[in-house]
């Protein structure tokens, strides 16, 4: 391949990557009735606590918490596979033992084909995370 072809192919590349636009926090932030919901045996102040670590065991961002609104945002950057993710989590009470979990993530890229963290595998880690507590154990540092 000779420098010219390297130069359009990266000028191509670029452009449809421009023209599928990238998601933003705004956009989690938007779409968040189109989040994946469950409930969860554990209190709101664990919940949120859970959040942010399932957050950090699949090698999130910084987290930007906004917890008077129940909610707390994130991102992910670029791997082999993926331009990264922008991902949000809303923490709402049931009762005192019972808590609602919506997360919502979206790939930075549209037309990117993997993601680096999907709403399922939130879940499940969450999930796995509430037994790790329910079990009496402090959630790990790094994932199980």
């Amino acid at each position: 391949m000779n420098s010219t072809t390297k130069i359009l192919s990266a000028i191509s590349l670029s452009l449809l990557l421009t023209l599928s636009g990238c998601a933003t926090m705004q956009d989690v932030v938007q779409d968040k009735s189109e989040g994946t919901t469950k409930n969860y045996p554990v209190s709101e102040a664990q919940a949120w606590e859970i959040s942010k670590t399932v957050f950090r065991w699949e090698g999130s961002d910084a987290i930007e918490e906004h917890k008077d609104q129940h909610y707390m945002l994130t991102s992910s950057g670029l791997n082999l596979v993926s331009y990264g993710a922008v991902m949000g989590a809303w923490v709402d009470s049931i009762d005192v033992d019972n808590t609602k979990v919506t997360v919502v993530t979206k790939r930075r890229v549209k037309l990117n084909i993997a993601t680096t963290l999907t709403e399922t595998t939130f879940h499940n880690r969450f999930a796995q995370a509430v037994k790790i507590i329910q079990s009496g154990k402090s959630l790990p540092a790094v994932a199980p």
